[in-house]
């Protein structure tokens, strides 16, 4: 059992952040819990909770990290496409392609929900606010006759839609719905939702 003096907070918390995503691909959300993330790291329960205020804190800067990744991969996406349809096109397959590899880590931020006593941090909620500011810019000049909330509303209702069939392939859903490819899928929403979108037959 490593002492408290061996790493110092940061470390620690690095460790820590490191091993509950470890457990979470492997186990899923119902395999993490603050005493496996302390056996992990060699540290007692006590000493996590030095560093993080509870396992709930723990649970969302573990999702902190996939949101950052998602984000970095969705601005991978645009910059490899000119047009706007073509940049909406590959945020919505980078979504459901980080789903479908990170199955367990993409669950979890929405499995994991705060007690009723506690509130989303502030740090936390730009992370998911991000990843909606990025659609958002390439729906812009798409849709360019709708206002900014508008704008941020077509984000949202899109991002729903995208969000519903990833989660279907993940639960190995699709069938169920007669649907084979999610890539022709995606591409068949985002068709019809963007000429709907600017009023096109």
């Amino acid at each position: 059992m490593a002492r408290r003096s061996d790493h110092s907070r940061e470390e620690i918390r690095e460790m820590a952040i490191l091993a509950a995503e470890r457990l979470v691909e492997k186990q899923g959300y119902k395999g993490l819990s603050a005493r496996k993330v302390a056996s992990e790291i060699g540290y007692t329960v006590g000493t996590l909770y030095l560093v993080f205020k509870n396992l709930d804190e723990l649970i969302l800067s573990v999702n902190a990290r996939a949101l950052d990744e998602l984000y970095l991969a969705m601005e991978e996406s645009v910059e490899k496409n000119q047009d706007p349809k073509s940049c909406v096109i590959a945020l919505c397959h980078t979504y459901y392609l980080f789903a479908i590899q990170h199955v367990h880590r993409w669950t979890l931020i929405f499995e994991h929900i705060l007690p009723e006593d506690q509130t989303v941090p502030d740090w936390y909620s730009i992370k998911v606010a991000r990843g909606f500011e990025i659609l958002e810019k390439v729906l812009a000049p798409i849709a360019s006759a709708l206002d900014d909330q508008e704008i941020s509303k077509s984000a949202r209702v899109l991002w729903g839609s995208v969000h519903g069939i990833s989660m279907l392939a993940v639960t190995g859903k699709l069938g169920v719905v007669g649907v084979d490819s999610v890539n022709e899928l995606l591409d068949s929403l985002v068709d019809n939702y963007l000429r709907g979108l600017i009023g096109e037959d």
